[in-house]
């Protein structure tokens, strides 16, 4: 029987119907659709594990060729299940093999600024993390990938040629749908978003690499925080799917400055399990969970693309969304099946196999990730006389200057004047301007301009320059014109009263005065009385109160009392007498011995919970003997004591305190 090969017959043709007459996608805002490129399907099967096979075991699946193997039919004995893929390696394949016969290809891509996934499938056991790690004696994909990868960088990047190119790397696991970055494990679970283009977005961390001993450096660590754990079936069994993501990006030396970006995702995914024979609990049960979950909904996935759906499940799974560029998308996708030849195996030997099957008739679009760089312009260093308008630039000319310049002969190049020629004649063009505008042609054709000239622009660019020009003719006589007539008027008054010149003269020419920098004092600090007891004190013969007025800028104390002159002071500063500051302590003090909770919150800096520490501390240790006292009740300090009486001790003088009720 041949599952699979007529369909995988049928979607070739169509994909070749569809892709007939299209040419290849070079940049990123091409009209034309990408050529289809399908996903590339490789099988392996792994020798029998030491100890495991007996005498009687015989294998389950059977290669044919290098590119079909057979399965027993678990309904019909007597027949066989026929599979055909692109690549099958047998027990006997090394680790170079499976690289250079299905991976080692797809690398090239990269260099052209497109992407490339691996991906390792089958159940638990199968030797997936064997086929990407490997071991030192018998590296795998990964370590052969970025050794090849980082070579073709340095030679592709080195002097002389036109690109330069750099390699980044990230690692990451997806643990019970968390994506975890293994590069810096205490970042916590991250979020996968999408931008305008369809890309996907994490924020991982990137490491620049430019050699195979720095990505060791920093891959080795990252390896040993992947989640691992022991199972029945493996005793380092992958509790999660690791992403390794290698990013290529190249720029260019020379115009049009263009950039590239390609991107290889090298992914070994967990096997799934069947829980009755792995024995998991707990834990290992919940994590058998999340993985057989994710690995449903590649299923999922896969259906969906085969069948031509409208909507494909991508978000239901953190492992589809991260998988959307390689299943489906726009990069050069190889999925190497890992299977196993025990007979205990034969259902998840079964099922790898299938979808396998399903898998390489996905038709993933590559194109080019190529963008345009705009090169970035030295800043242009203009003289003084060039930064300068026309009528300031005029000014800026002495007499001597103006008698020796001609008008008619600016000073401009030969070449420069013949390109201004179709605009207007150089003798009515004003100096300053002419001087602007070869400047800026100057500066054009020195950066390599490829265009048309700016002066020699086509007729309605040209047309709007001269309009421009015209605005700023007309503009310069108006100014002349006023010049002229200022001018006019200040002889007719020089001529009607001649002490007018001399003081005109006089201002004129008298030196600007030089500025004169003041230090400001220190502002002192100042009590404000209420108007009410100003008014009461005021009345007493014998008092004497000073308040601050504000008199223009200057700030002074008056007195009130008529009989004593003025006396202007510095600052801020204020006298009060001894008798109203023992008045104000002692009402004070009899709101503190006798008030309740109440009266005291009308005290300022007296709020609810210091009026019941007041009202505690009095019924345990009695009255205040003064106001001092105050320090000792918690939660009054020293500091708050000197603003609570410089705050409280006027007001309740002059009775704008509430007594106790």
């Amino acid at each position: 029987m041949d599952a699979g090969l007529p369909a995988r017959r049928r979607r070739e043709m169509a994909a070749a119907i569809s892709g007939a007459g299209r040419c290849r996608l070079s940049k990123v805002g091409a009209g034309r659709r990408p050529p289809p490129a399908r996903v590339r399907v490789a099988v392996r099967l792994r020798p029998f594990v030491d100890g495991t096979a007996g005498e009687n075991d015989t294998p389950c699946v059977r290669g044919l060729d290098s590119c079909s193997l057979e399965i027993a039919n678990w309904r019909n004995h007597q027949e066989t299940l026929k599979y055909q893929f692109d690549a099958f390696y047998g027990e006997r394949s090394s680790q170079q093999d499976i690289y250079a016969g299905s991976v080692q290809p797809i690398l090239r891509h990269l260099l052209e600024g497109q992407n490339a996934s691996v991906l390792a499938y089958g159940p638990t056991g199968a030797g997936k993390t064997h086929t990407m790690l490997g071991s030192p004696e018998q590296p795998g994909v990964i370590p052969r990938a970025l050794m090849d990868l980082l070579q073709l960088t340095r030679e592709e990047g080195a002097e002389g040629r036109p690109w330069a190119l750099s390699v980044t790397m990230s690692y990451l696991e997806i643990y019970q749908e968390k994506v975890l970055d293994l590069l810096e494990p205490s970042s916590g679970d991250l979020v996968i978003r999408e931008d305008c283009r369809g890309n996907i977005l994490i924020p991982l961390t990137q490491k620049p690499i430019t050699s195979f001993a720095d990505f060791e450096r920093h891959f080795l660590p990252a390896s040993r925080n992947r989640t691992v754990g022991a199972t029945r079936l493996n005793q380092r069994s992958s509790r999660s799917h690791a992403v390794l993501l290698v990013k290529v990006d190249q720029r260019e030396r020379l115009a049009p400055f263009r950039q590239r970006e390609g991107k290889l995702y090298l992914i070994d995914l967990a096997g799934s399990e069947d829980n009755r024979r792995t024995g998991n609990k707990g834990l290992r049960l919940k994590e058998s969970g999340a993985i057989n979950t994710s690995l449903f909904v590649l299923g999922k996935v896969v259906d969906a693309l085969n069948q031509g759906l409208p909507r494909v499940p991508y978000r239901d799974s953190k492992l589809t969304r991260l998988l959307q560029d390689s299943l489906g998308g726009s990069a050069h996708s190889i999925l190497i099946a890992n299977i196993a030849p025990e007979r205990r195996f034969y259902l998840d030997t079964v099922s790898a196999l299938n979808f396998a099957a399903r898998s390489k008739e996905v038709i993933n679009r590559p194109f080019t990730n190529e963008s345009l760089q705009l090169p970035v312009l030295a800043p242009v260093k203009l003289s003084q006389k060039e930064l300068l308008g026309p009528s300031e630039a005029k000014r800026a000319r002495g007499p001597e200057e103006e008698e020796t310049e001609s008008p008619e002969l600016p000073i401009a190049p030969a070449s420069a004047s013949q390109k201004l020629s179709p605009l207007q004649k150089l003798s009515s063009m004003d100096p300053a301007m002419l001087e602007r505008l070869l400047s800026l042609d100057r500066l054009l054709g020195s950066q390599g301009s490829q265009g048309t000239p700016l002066l020699s622009t086509p007729k309605r660019e040209r047309m709007v320059l001269m309009k421009t020009v015209e605005e700023k003719d007309l503009e310069i006589e108006r100014l002349k014109m006023k010049q002229k007539e200022l001018e006019a008027k200040v002889l007719a008054q020089e001529a009607a009263d001649p002490k007018e010149k001399e003081n005109y003269s006089t201002t004129m020419l008298r030196p600007l005065a030089r500025r004169t920098v003041t230090v400001a004092k220190p502002l002192k600090k100042a009590v404000v009385m209420p108007l009410q007891l100003i008014q009461e004190q005021a009345a007493s013969p014998n008092a004497k109160i000073h308040i601050l007025k504000k008199k223009g800028r200057k700030r002074k104390l008056e007195s009130l009392d008529a009989s004593q002159p003025e006396k202007a002071e510095d600052g801020w500063e204020l006298q009060i007498s001894p008798e109203l500051l023992a008045h104000g302590r002692q009402k004070i003090l009899d709101l503190l011995n006798e008030g309740s909770a109440r009266d005291l919150r009308s005290l300022q800096r007296i709020g609810q919970k210091k009026a019941q520490l007041i009202v505690g501390w009095r019924e345990l240790h009695g009255p205040f003997s003064q106001v001092e006292d105050l320090e000792r009740v918690e939660g009054i300090s020293g500091k708050q004591m000197e603003s609570f009486l410089k705050a409280n001790i006027l007001g309740l003088a002059a009775g704008q305190g509430c007594g106790p009720s």
